[in-house]
């Protein structure tokens, strides 16, 4: 209902507009104007992944992986209890699971779902032009595969954790709360959120409501994992929850530079645990700041509400932005600092980079010069030498543009 008034309002406001060409260009350059396009790039979206669904074969990777974990036949669970009953659903829904063409269609509807979520966030946050969120969701092959032609179990995770942000952003703490926890019982990278997520709380809502809600994330973790705990807890937390799982290095896409006995050495595995840590703590300080911030704001918007008419619409894109900024930078830590990579990992951030990059201090074409190269290491397979430390390259320039631009527009705040 929202994206159809806004489409009306936008049309009366053409019809009024003499330079009727500029309008419709600033419908693809301004940020403020993603609904319509967002309305239109969507229907686009299910066109194309229907004639992908249609015409490009599915491979078969781990989708019967999950339908065996589900029956049992495969031992001690290696994923949180969450992933088990929702691909129980998909399992009854799709025939046992052999009913592949039906799985595609339902997983390009949940594609559909993560992009309004996605479209949402940025509506919000007012920073990205639509034509880079449309040239660049539009044209990544490994996303629309990870989906339609896949299956994996990461695109559900990060459903519920854009749903989270979503919920945050609205205010909606305990919903937030609930959908992080059920996104977390799904697939476990979702923790690297966890550090920002914390420092909300904390900034928000108080100790005592953090350990409150904190609560209610574990409670949730226990509920859905109670059948298994009871029967075998120690096998259930060891293969749900396994921190020092070891990766095969034939799949990674980011250490491929470095010897097959180096990668799986356990050094090398503290050392980037270490390394994250730290980075983690210098960034803490910073999310801190942000997050307090948006919670002043927040209490103002509160404040003077009750002054404004309904028709009155207050640009709240700062607050947004204070929020949404340390939640997509400790999941992008996480990823920089991952033991592996595999190709499937790539939906954890990939929605989110548009958004790190504009927040950068760079210029447009360096932006969309570092996003075709990271689409391009990931479609890279085998990943090489070059591909692997090109997409570090890629990170390492993102990470320092962040750190700048945290940095610069604290400063800023307090010389203000």
């Amino acid at each position: 209902m929202h994206i159809v008034n806004s489409a009306r309002q936008y049309y009366r406001q053409f019809k009024k507009t003499p330079n009727k060409w500029g309008e419709l260009l600033s419908y693809a350059t301004d940020p403020r104007k993603l609904t319509v396009p967002a309305f239109l790039f969507l229907l686009l979206e299910v066109v194309l992944n229907t004639y992908v669904i249609e015409t490009v074969p599915y491979t078969e990777i781990d989708w019967k992986a999950y339908m065996q974990e589900v029956e049992g036949d495969t031992g001690p669970l290696v994923y949180p209890a969450g992933f088990v009953y929702i691909f129980m659903a998909l399992y009854y829904v799709t025939l046992r699971g052999t009913y592949i063409k039906l799985a595609q269609y339902i997983y390009s509807v949940f594609y559909y779902v993560l992009l309004v979520l996605v479209f949402d966030i940025y509506r919000r946050a007012k920073k990205v032009p639509p034509y880079v969120l449309i040239l660049v969701f539009l044209t990544s092959y490994r996303i629309h595969s990870i989906f339609v032609l896949r299956l994996f179990n990461d695109p559900v995770a990060v459903i519920l954790l854009y749903g989270a942000i979503v919920a945050f952003l609205n205010d909606k703490w305990y919903l937030g709360s609930v959908l992080y926890s059920l996104a977390v019982s799904v697939k476990m990278n979702i923790l690297l959120y966890a550090p920002a997520l914390l420092a909300a709380y904390i900034t928000n809502l108080g100790w005592i409501n953090t350990i409150y809600h904190l609560f209610i994330c574990a409670n949730i973790q226990l509920v859905l994992g109670l059948p298994f705990l009871i029967t075998n807890p120690i096998a259930y937390i060891k293969g749900a929850f396994n921190l020092g799982r070891i990766f095969e290095f034939k799949w990674t896409v980011n250490w491929r530079f470095l010897s097959e006995d180096f990668f799986v050495n356990p050094y090398f595995h503290i050392t980037l645990l270490a390394l994250h840590i730290i980075t983690l703590i210098y960034f803490a300080p910073k999310w801190i700041k942000y997050l307090t911030s948006y919670k002043k704001l927040m209490t103002i918007q509160k404040d003077l509400k009750p002054q404004f008419n309904r028709k009155t619409r207050v640009d709240m894109s700062v607050a947004s932005t204070l929020f949404i900024l340390p939640m997509f930078t400790a999941n992008f830590l996480g990823i920089l600092f991952s033991r592996s990579l595999h190709y499937q990992f790539y939906v954890w951030y990939y929605h989110t980079l548009p958004y790190l990059l504009w927040t950068c201090d760079f210029k447009t074409h360096t932006r969309l010069v570092i996003l075709g190269l990271i689409e391009l290491c990931w479609n890279t397979y085998p990943s090489t030498i070059y591909s692997s430390l090109c997409l570090h390259i890629c990170h390492f320039i993102i990470l320092y543009g962040l750190d700048k631009y945290m940095t610069k527009s604290l400063e800023h705040h307090k010389s203000n």
